[in-house]
């Protein structure tokens, strides 16, 4: 990879409304990702999360528990920090895809009846902040400076 290509995955010319979008969200998929992984705040862990998706269809159950809960879990920290934000927004909107098709599309768009609206509210943060960048309060934009 060379050092343009580099400069353009961490440069970003967003301001602060970047970190705005980044934390919480970060925060929140964070939180989920433990969820899945660990166990905390009430989730199923590892084990649970792999039976459930094997359930709906999700296979290799274990496989597919750790992909999402890691792209939750490492890619919500990536975003809190800033760094690398675009490919952490890109892996973590993806699992937001596959939650819409493979979870909620069929229970329509309101949250209250299990649908798309949250997950869908997330992706598109998540689009954003891949085509924006970690703004100007990134680890990513102090790195494309050195």
């Amino acid at each position: 990879m060379t050092n343009s290509t580099l400069k353009k995955i961490f440069l970003s010319k967003a301001g602060i409304a970047a970190l705005i979008l980044r934390v919480p969200v970060g925060l929140i998929l964070a939180a989920h990702g433990a969820q899945k992984l660990f166990g905390w705040f009430g989730g199923n862990g590892l084990a649970g999360t792999a039976g459930w998706m094997s359930s709906i269809g999700i296979e290799p159950g274990y496989l597919m528990a750790i992909l999402a809960g890691s792209a939750e879990f490492f890619g919500g920290l990536a975003l809190v920090l800033g760094l690398l934000t675009r490919p952490a927004a890109v892996v973590a909107a993806f699992t937001m895809i596959v939650a819409i098709f493979s979870v909620h599309i069929s229970n329509g768009l309101f949250a209250s009846n299990n649908g798309y609206e949250y997950a869908l509210t997330l992706l598109v943060v998540l689009v954003s902040l891949a085509i924006q960048g970690g703004g100007s309060l990134s680890l990513d934009n102090q790195l494309a400076k050195k």
